[in-house]
């Protein structure tokens, strides 16, 4: 009988004494610890495996060797010593307003006295924990900090007039890390996403970031050979459940929940709640990430910065991307990676001539179907102001008419969810309504590409459904006929003739004064 999966549990020893499957990643961990004192920083998506990282590192400290009975750092040369450990997380607690986020982080220092068996009078939160390590590390002892989430406050405030205030009481906060440094013995912080050192830590330039750290890069999450040697059981139980032939069996397990990578060069890894969740729902292929949090914020950002969602798909980042950045200036592509809506898809070497330095350009994509179909799900959502079994209706009936080459009645479909769009939302008309149509062709788990490259130009949308291609051009404020001329003129239709399919050039045009498709032309091409 396989042992028992959960998505509820991130404490190291509940799951080590209970019956409940530990993928084991403390080789990692002892990889950490070699330093004789040291202090790290990781980014990564929620629901990957931050708080059990931090559970496990505080058992370590705590010196709980027999939790580790079987694990690749049992036997490994580590002294065990017991340290004292502050183990913070900013999840569970009243973020916001402003009054009551100051109040919860007085609440989570006093917690954490507590525990530790420390008396502390309330006062200013950095105040308290200054206080708190130098009780702990009184008479030479070092003490050990592990901060998860440290981001929260920022990121459930984005947007928010008094943003600075965080700003400036975590900055304090966190700097009694550097402050007191010679009595830290070990720490480490996560979050989701890499906060500007300008704002938050330019006091704390003593953390090793390993977010992109190839040597860490498949610390969290699971590869495909940990995945099949670990869940043998779980797959050999559920797979007779499935419709699927053998053979497509785990390539469509890789399909929905694989695909993350946080280094160029490492293996891709599967979201741990994600997978554990599909099994315990007996092979459901469903979402189950995404459920934990909408990010509403992350599309108001989009929307309000007039994202162009084909666009920043299709363009590759320089390594400076991945940089931390600063919170009153987030740039919605960089928090679609951060948050894990994007991750690396590929990268690429170039250089200014053969004798310089090759410089590294990364493309991004969704990482799997799971994080790519609930991300547009959402964002349709969003945008068009649907319910969700609105939209799927619309999407239904958009899939039979792409299908048998109704264009007729994909153009009414549209009409009905540009209709929906509430006029307060509305941005500038490029970034209203060829996003959404993009947004509502991937949907229908069709071949999308918006904006695509020819030599003659770019083609806003390309679909490919069936035996059929659609190649389709959009315009503000003019005329269909102009957007056809255009495909005429540039020969966008051409590299998609003799392919087998049957092409189909559409000019669509927006009137933004009626806010709604005004006209609409098409024409089956040949060679």
């Amino acid at each position: 009988m396989p042992k028992d999966l959960t998505c509820s549990t991130y404490t190291f020893e509940i799951l080590r004494k209970g019956n409940f499957l530990y993928v084991d990643k403390t080789e990692y961990i002892w990889k950490l610890l070699q330093p004789s004192s040291a202090m790290y920083f990781l980014a990564r998506p929620r629901r990957f495996g931050k708080s059990l990282t931090l559970s496990t590192l505080k058992a370590v400290f705590q010196g709980k060797k027999e939790l580790f009975k079987g694990l690749a750092i049992y036997d490994k040369p580590y002294d065990w010593k017991v340290y004292p450990v502050i183990h913070i997380s900013m999840s569970g607690w009243l973020l916001t307003p402003f009054e009551n986020y100051e109040e919860s982080l007085r609440n989570i220092v006093l917690e954490q006295a507590k525990e530790n068996g420390v008396v502390l009078e309330k006062e200013a939160a950095p105040t308290m924990f200054r206080k708190l390590l130098a009780a702990l590390t009184e008479g030479g002892t070092q003490a050990v900090v592990l901060i998860d989430e440290y981001d929260k406050p920022l990121m459930d405030n984005v947007g928010a007039p008094d943003i600075q205030r965080y700003l400036s009481l975590l900055k304090g906060f966190y700097s009694v890390l550097k402050d007191r440094e010679r009595d830290i013995r070990f720490a480490f912080v996560t979050g989701v996403t890499k906060v500007c050192h300008v704002s938050l830590f330019s006091d704390l330039n003593n953390l090793r970031d390993i977010s992109m750290d190839a040597a860490f890069a498949t610390m969290l999450g699971y590869t495909q050979q940990e995945f099949e040697e670990n869940f043998a059981e779980w797959i050999a139980e559920t797979e007779p459940q499935q419709t699927l032939p053998h053979e497509h069996f785990l390539p469509e397990i890789k399909n929905w929940y694989d695909g993350f990578r946080f280094h160029p060069k490492a293996e891709s890894v599967y979201n741990p709640v994600s997978l554990a969740s599909f099994f315990q729902n007996g092979g459901e292929f469903r979402n189950y990430w995404f459920t934990t949090g909408t990010p509403t914020a992350l599309f108001r950002m989009m929307q309000q910065q007039s994202l162009n969602l084909p666009l920043a798909l299709e363009e590759s980042v320089p390594m400076d991307f991945f940089e931390a950045f600063e919170i009153n200036r987030i740039d919605a592509k960089t928090l679609m990676y951060q948050t894990g809506y994007l991750t690396i898809v590929g990268s690429e070497n170039y250089s200014a001539s053969e004798t310089s330095v090759p410089l590294v350009s990364y493309r991004l994509g969704f990482p799997n179907y799971e994080v790519r179909h609930s991300f547009n799900s959402h964002l349709l959502n969003y945008y068009a102001n649907l319910t969700f079994g609105d939209s799927f209706q619309i999407l239904e009936r958009l899939a039979k008419a792409v299908r048998s080459g109704d264009v007729a009645g994909f153009v009414e479909e549209l009409k009905r969810l540009f209709a929906g769009i509430p006029y307060a939302m509305r941005g500038k008309p490029d970034a209203e309504y060829q996003p959404t149509a993009y947004v509502v062709f991937m949907m229908l788990n069709s071949y999308v590409s918006g904006e695509h490259r020819t030599s003659s130009g770019r083609i806003d949308l390309v679909l490919t459904a069936a035996e059929w291609t659609y190649v389709i051009e959009f315009k503000i404020n003019k005329t269909a006929k102009e957007a056809m001329k255009q495909i005429q003129n540039k020969d966008y239709a051409r590299q998609f003739l003799g392919r087998g399919q049957r092409v189909v050039a559409v000019g669509i045009n927006f009137d933004t004064r009626k806010r709604q498709i005004s006209s609409w032309l098409h024409e089956e091409m040949t060679d």
